[in-house]
């Protein structure tokens, strides 16, 4: 079964973004970008909220064209436009090539989409990250926690209100201080 895995850079203090959208202060060098690159080349999905799907959406389909951009850059952009994407929104109208829209997170559909071969899907967006830890379809959360304390901005948790039990499956520091938390979902045995 393929799992949702929830890919997020954090600052040590647990924000995703600082005041008024900042992520400038995300340390993603040369190294970090080819770990992304082989992480996602192999997802069946990106499982995107409205705002994570138009930024990605309005840089990368085009950003191999640049000749300034570095080969890690252009890999990405190519990996982008492969994976298919399912956008959740409720104002958008319509989305780009590869991408099918949905106006609300059915749980019945995703268990079913996990149920399908393929490799993992990676969900953005925090407000649509805490509606499918709310629903318990989340089993991985790869969080990257940048060697920064911001102060202020949006919290990946702030709306959450029940624990989430979690396993540390894998850590891994960067040359760049970042370092790769990577937690499974703990979920009790299913009794049969």
């Amino acid at each position: 079964m393929r799992k949702i895995v929830v890919h997020m850079m954090l600052s040590l203090d647990g924000y995703f973004e600082g005041p008024d959208h900042d992520l400038s202060w995300h340390h993603v060098d040369e190294e970090l970008h080819a770990h992304f690159n082989e992480q996602l080349a192999t997802n069946g999905a990106f499982l995107e909220g409205r705002v994570s799907y138009e930024l990605m959406e309005a840089f990368w389909p085009t950003a191999d064209q640049d000749p300034d951009s570095p080969p890690v850059m252009r890999e990405f952009a190519g990996i982008w436009r492969a994976v298919p994407k399912i956008v959740f929104s409720r104002t958008l109208q319509e989305v780009g090539p590869n991408a099918s829209l949905r106006a609300e997170v059915d749980p019945d559909e995703i268990r079913a989409l996990k149920q399908q071969p393929g490799g993992d899907m990676t969900l953005g967006g925090v407000d649509l990250v805490e509606t499918f830890r709310r629903l318990d379809l989340v089993d991985e959360y790869r969080l990257y926690v940048n060697p920064v304390v911001i102060g202020r901005g949006r919290r990946l948790f702030e709306t959450a209100d029940d624990p989430t039990d979690l396993e540390l499956v894998e850590n891994r520091r960067f040359g760049n201080g970042v370092v790769l938390l990577r937690y499974a979902v703990r979920r009790p045995p299913v009794s049969t």
